[in-house]
């Protein structure tokens, strides 16, 4: 029988248990993406929480971008020292961390200086000033990006990284048929939208090699009028697999998706967990360890899904902002739900819970 507090490895990686802190932007880096004082606090707490493995919130990797006030960045070498502080910060609480790594692209709406990237300009999308849609050469400048916010992520001291390919950021529009509407290599089918994705993860893995742990956050759905599908999204897993990937966070929706189908949803203690079903069966076409995230509130309903699927692990985020103790609260044998409603008013520059300001 699997528990929540299980010890497990991913690709050798230690988890001292199943909980992961999925990312969030917590707007608590300088103006340039720079660590602060504030941001190594924030991460701290969360480590003193109990959660066995914290992923970053929005780390972007190119300052050809515009980035969202606050935003984490891993752009160039300047960021490792103070990245190495935040890591053992973490690593001294027996907690890993992960750099979630991302470019923003056209989802950005931030009045800083840079560009929106695109693979496709989409006329009926508004606004559509200031967006670029990408040629092969800023395709490979993105993807060199990438490589190097590995690289820089594994001097720093991080366990690991997460490339961001879910919510409408730029990996994830690639993946999108409405948003991807390409002629070349990287539009059309499936697999030549999952291409940059693969790409990215190959060159990773030819930089870093085998064992460094490679994740992957990408929408099971993005419940939306051509958008990716569930189907679509098994066969990218598959790919992933393929290519490399050590563990894949299901998540779902876009900024366009169906009323109440988005990322972030009010629930119900009927509708908790909402993208269980989806992670459920992907966990059972790979081989690769799926982690589950979306409005888990209860420790008992968490416990059944370790154990009626091949689910391996529970990724959160508003509970923690409204607990960063819950975990050790759980541990402790105060099993009652988490104390998060799910009222969606802690995104603001700075992440925080109105009940705990």
């Amino acid at each position: 029988m699997k528990t929540l507090f299980d010890s497990t490895q991913v690709a050798g990686m230690k988890m001292k248990n199943r909980f992961v802190r999925s990312a969030t932007h917590d707007g608590r880096a300088d103006a340039s993406g720079h660590v602060t004082e504030k941001l190594i606090r924030h991460y701290e707490n969360l480590a003193k929480g109990g959660v066995g493995t914290i992923i970053t919130g929005l780390t972007n990797v190119t300052d050809i971008e515009k980035i969202v006030p606050g935003q984490m960045a891993i752009y160039n070498d300047s960021f490792i020292p103070e990245y190495k502080v935040l890591t053992d910060t973490v690593h001294s609480h027996k907690v890993n961390i992960i750099a979630q790594l991302v470019c923003n692209g056209a989802q950005n709406r931030s009045k800083n200086e840079g560009v929106l990237w695109a693979p496709t300009v989409i006329e009926d999308m508004k606004p559509v000033a200031g967006i670029k849609e990408m040629t092969q050469d800023d395709i490979s400048i993105m993807k060199e990006a990438f490589i190097g916010g590995a690289i820089r992520a594994q001097k720093a001291g991080f366990d690991g990284v997460q490339l961001h390919a879910a919510h409408g950021y730029l990996l994830s529009r690639f993946l999108t048929p409405y948003f991807n509407r390409r002629t070349d290599e990287y539009g059309g089918s499936t697999e030549n939208r999952a291409r940059v994705v693969i790409e990215i993860c190959n060159g990773i893995r030819n930089a870093l090699g085998a064992d460094y742990p490679v994740w992957v956050k990408i929408n099971c759905d993005d419940f939306m009028e051509d958008g990716l599908t569930f189907n679509e999204c098994k066969h990218i897993c598959k790919m992933m697999e393929d290519a490399g990937v050590t563990a894949i966070e299901i998540s779902g929706g876009t900024i366009l998706s169906r009323t109440g189908e988005g990322a972030v949803r009010k629930i119900t203690t009927e509708t908790e967990s909402y993208f269980m079903r989806y992670a459920a069966e992907i966990a059972e076409e790979t081989e690769v360890p799926i982690i589950c995230v979306g409005g888990h509130r209860d420790f008992y309903k968490l416990s059944n899904i370790l154990n009626q699927s091949k689910i391996e692990y529970i990724s959160l985020s508003r509970p923690l902002i409204r607990e960063p103790e819950l975990i050790n609260r759980w541990a402790t044998g105060d099993s009652s739900p988490a104390k998060c409603i799910s009222c969606t008013k802690c995104f603001g520059i700075e992440t925080e819970c109105i009940f705990n300001k």
